[in-house]
């Protein structure tokens, strides 16, 4: 009995994928089509005119879905994926609610990202429109490298599923679900968060598993304890958080590399890799970690943020951020 459940399930499953993706191709056609034939590319003020009128032929005949609104995101779609190679990968994997979210997105190489993860992670629609409107690509290590290191981590994702950390860390992460106050402790800050570990892990990632709090090691007879101790799952390595109220600091390199060798050397199993190490804290103080070259140490600095600010403003200071990497990933390469 089980096993015909698993049968109709899998059909189904199947059919819906099956329908979705002819739906989808249905949808890019029409739309290439009133491109090329009827507006010739073109968006003069006659097209409005030729869309509405052949919008109201298709819904008298078809129904709703062909409403003036629907087939202007027809052309919008066909228009941001011209090539149907793309546009039959695509559709096999994203539903057509999906595929309007990511129509907005005019960089071919955000919007490649936010496929892939989609992809991997199996978001629902409303996580999908979540996790864009947060600006989580943004937000990633990965989207400060060059735009050659992007396109191969992610080509690496699509074809072997294998991610990397830059594609897992962000900087900065959101905890406003937290309920912070204006003066809060280190205590408050963990308490709160294992309080809310389901939206904390949301915000770290699905991959992130919780091993325990207040890991205690001990080292030459003196005891230090993790403040939070994770393991995820595709990185395959133990990750080891501490929570900062104030700026980063040096000290705290030191501090993080000290556990991050205990894990290697007393919780490493056979098949992991190297712990990594995740420093939370409010400001990261730019320079230092430039100068410390954290990334050799298998450490990230993430700022978190415990009320949400001005959107645009944040927007802005990401889109600089990201600038101010590259350029001096630009610099190294010509010293």
């Amino acid at each position: 009995m089980e096993d015909l459940k698993i049968l109709i399930a899998t059909s189904k499953q199947e059919l819906a994928i099956s329908v979705n993706s002819s739906m989808s191709l249905l949808y890019w056609s029409i739309g290439k089509r009133i491109n090329q034939e009827i507006l010739d590319e073109k968006r003069a003020t006659y097209g409005k005119q030729i869309i509405a009128l052949v919008s109201g032929q298709l819904a008298i005949e078809y129904g709703s879905s062909f409403s003036e609104k629907n087939l202007r995101r027809m052309l919008q779609f066909a228009s941001t994926f011209p090539e149907k190679e793309i546009v039959v990968s695509v559709i096999r994997q994203l539903s057509w609610t999906h595929l309007i979210a990511l129509i907005p997105i005019e960089d071919p190489i955000k919007r490649a990202f936010y496929i892939e993860m989609c992809v991997l992670e199996k978001w629902s629609v409303r996580t999908f429109r979540e996790r864009i409107n947060s600006m989580l690509y943004e937000r990633t290590a990965i989207s400060k490298k060059s735009d050659e290191t992007i396109v191969k981590e992610l080509d690496l994702l699509k074809s072997e599923r294998q991610i990397s950390p830059d594609l897992v860390f962000k900087d900065p992460y959101f905890l406003n679900f937290l309920g912070l106050k204006d003066t809060y402790s280190e205590k408050d800050f963990e308490t709160s968060i294992l309080a809310e570990l389901q939206n904390f892990i949301i915000e770290l990632g699905s991959d992130f598993a919780f091993m325990a709090r207040q890991k205690r090691i001990t080292i030459d007879n003196e005891d230090y304890y993790i403040d939070l101790l994770f393991y995820h799952r595709r990185l395959k390595c133990l990750v080891a958080i501490e929570l900062k109220l104030g700026k980063f600091e040096a000290a705290h390199k030191g501090q993080m590399e000290l556990y991050l060798r205990w894990l290697e050397k007393h919780e490493m199993v056979s098949g992991e890799n190297l712990p990594i190490g995740l420093i939370l804290c409010s400001n990261k103080n730019e320079e230092h970690v430039e100068l410390l070259q954290l990334d050799k140490s298998n450490i990230k600095i993430g700022e978190y943020l415990t009320k949400l600010p001005d959107m645009k403003l944040l927007e802005s200071k990401l889109h600089l951020s990201i600038q101010q990497a590259k350029n001096r990933l630009i610099q190294r390469e010509n010293q």
